[in-house]
């Protein structure tokens, strides 16, 4: 049922519908209206094979920031797309609306999206798809500041060697498109061009063609950094071979531009997925559950899962480099030191693995399920395990140099500073425990400690399941603080300048005064937080059983962005190099852009 028309072009317009397909649902559609009035059958013929050509086309893209389409049909004269409908405004509009200049970071969060649709069109099989018309009012912005790609009319699978006729837009084309030999790097020029059009708000279609060079962006706006300025320009060479020399190498360089001025850490808006947050730059799917923290090591990243398995994957497009098969579910968070990795697993082991070949090295034995992780220091592995032992063994040989007995399984992870252990254990004893396995003081909380402690300034802290959470003397174990959450924590806590980060059962995670104790903010999320809040930058990343994974504001507490899965959020999340890198029970590992 057909609503109102929402465009109007030289072919036929655009119109807004309702499916009523789905009577109980209100499901909109955009219909596309193609209207052939050429009197010449050749041209006839013609225009409704470009009509097909794009139906054929959206039918074989799958991408979060290209509209899906749901049908195609003609009567008479007139041919119809019925398309997925975007809420939201195109560029175009927005730039003319806005007062004054688009903000920096904004533009670099589209560019980027637009950068990585154009690399899923170009790597296309069995040829690249060209977009060939990339300009502001073809790139729809939706409610949540996304883009999609809109108007594959004149989109055309590219072959090496054939021309074309001239077509486009003037003003963001480039010399090669008017001559018809239009390739992926003709679409890396037009989008300079809409990241020139949006940055300075001159239109191109109003300057002489290719005369960028003459109206540098920080010209005309120096709110722009010179790093962003020489990416577009960069683009918008006139010769092809002097761009850049694939939409993914483009992208690249807007990171690093976001990266080396900051504007990176503001841009909520890199990549789009239809799950409602940001797209993964890749995920690895496990045979089960993760339910621990990865470790970044040496350009790879390391995961346990719960399919018994270590994984070692590239840290750069997450390709397999190889599987470590324990006999036991892997929960604890991988440890690295030189040439090994270290894992413990409920197979009641530990386990030193190659890093390059993904071979065992040693393996060391307990009486228990090993859930507490590894903590490497001073040559030794230290891990606690439900034989009721904190171990320590030899970084080299793998045997035993001492084991502390304690009064309940250990599933609290070590924390080793100056020359003491801290852990916890499940009847809510806490230790403290030198170099030589002797116990320097312990303290009595009133249920478990399965939070792992951090110390910092002689301060100890940790969690437990009596909803407390402590802040202890590092030396002597008397208590300094206690904060009282809503329910207990097993979740880890993390310590930076005046503030303590915890997350918990009551579903909240806390932003703590270290020095008052007093709460500064809390988070609520839709479930218990099991997860460790990480802190980056000015940011605090922390999953939660809800299944999404929250970036906050460390000093407000405020959403920035977050990013949903399809199960928990038992494990804490690892950023390093501006990429967070987070487990679900959904059963993926999640790359992102911080």
């Amino acid at each position: 049922m057909i609503q109102e028309v929402i465009g109007v072009g030289g072919m036929g317009s655009v119109y807004r519908a309702r499916d009523l397909h789905f009577p109980s649902v209100v499901k909109l559609v955009a219909v596309k209206e193609m209207i052939n009035r050429a009197p010449d059958p050749l041209v006839r013929k013609t225009v409704i094979q470009n009509f097909e050509r794009e139906a054929n086309i959206l039918a074989t893209l799958n991408h979060p920031s290209i509209p899906r389409i749901y049908d195609y049909f003609s009567e008479e004269s007139r041919s119809y797309l019925v398309l997925e409908f975007i809420h939201g405004k195109d560029l175009e509009a927005i730039i003319n609306e806005t007062a004054g200049f688009l903000t920096e970071d904004r533009v670099l969060g589209w560019a980027i999206e637009l950068c990585d649709v154009l690399a899923f069109l170009h790597a296309h099989k069995p040829d690249p798809i060209i977009f060939r018309d990339m300009k502001p009012s073809n790139v729809m912005v939706n409610p949540t500041d996304h883009i999609i790609l809109v108007d594959f009319g004149i989109a055309k699978p590219f072959q090496v060697g054939q021309k074309g006729t001239m077509i486009g837009t003037e003003g963001y084309s480039p010399p090669e498109q008017y001559r018809g030999e239009a390739g992926p790097l003709a679409d890396i020029y037009a989008l300079g061009a809409t990241i020139h059009h949006a940055l300075c708000r001159r239109d191109p279609r109003l300057e002489p063609p290719f005369s960028f060079g003459e109206r540098p962006l920080r010209k005309i706006n120096p709110l722009v950094s010179a790093e962003l300025e020489a990416v577009v320009d960069a683009a918008l060479q006139y010769n092809p071979e002097d761009r850049f020399n694939s939409a993914e190498s483009m992208k690249e360089a807007l990171i690093a531009a976001g990266r080396k001025t900051g504007i990176l850490n503001r841009v909520s808006t890199v990549s789009v997925q239809s799950s409602g947050g940001i797209k993964p730059l890749w995920v690895f799917q496990c045979e089960d559950e993760v339910r621990g923290a990865p470790l970044y090591h040496d350009g790879s990243v390391y995961i346990g899962s719960y399919d018994h398995n270590l994984y070692s994957l590239n840290a750069a497009d997450g390709k397999l480099n190889w599987k470590y098969a324990t006999d036991g579910g892997v929960v604890t968070r991988p440890a690295a030191f030189e040439s090994n990795i270290f894992i413990g697993s409920e197979d009641r082991r530990l386990h030193a693995v190659n890093a390059r070949t993904g071979k065992v090295d040693w393996t060391y034995y307990t009486e228990g399920r090993v859930h507490s992780s590894p903590r490497i220091a001073e040559g030794h592995v230290f891990f606690g395990s439900d034989d009721q032992h904190i171990h320590a063994v030899n970084l080299l040989s793998g045997r035993a140099v001492w084991t502390f007995e304690t009064a309940a399984p250990v599933r609290s992870t070590p924390f080793v500073a100056h020359d003491s252990v801290f852990a916890g254990c499940e009847n809510g004893d806490f230790y403290c425990v030198d170099f030589r396995g002797e116990l320097k003081w312990h303290y009595k909380a009133k249920m478990a400690v399965t939070s792992s402690p951090c110390e910092a300034d002689g301060v100890v802290y940790f969690g437990s399941l009596d909803s407390s959470f402590y802040a202890l003397d590092a030396r002597a174990g008397w208590v300094i603080w206690r904060f009282r959450m809503g329910k207990g924590s097993i979740s880890s806590p993390n310590k930076v300048e005046g503030m303590v980060f915890i997350g918990s059962a009551d579903g909240n995670i806390y932003g703590i005064d270290t020095h008052t104790s007093k709460e500064v903010w809390r988070f609520k999320t839709d479930h218990q937080v099991s997860s460790s809040p990480v802190m980056y930058k000015d940011a605090i990343y922390c999953g939660s059983a809800d299944g999404n994974l929250y970036c906050l504001d460390s000093h407000t507490g405020r959403l920035r962005w977050k990013f949903t899965t399809k199960g928990p959020i038992t494990g804490s999340p690892l950023v390093y190099d501006d990429i967070v890198y987070i487990g679900s029970t959904d059963h993926f590992l999640y790359t992102l852009l911080a």
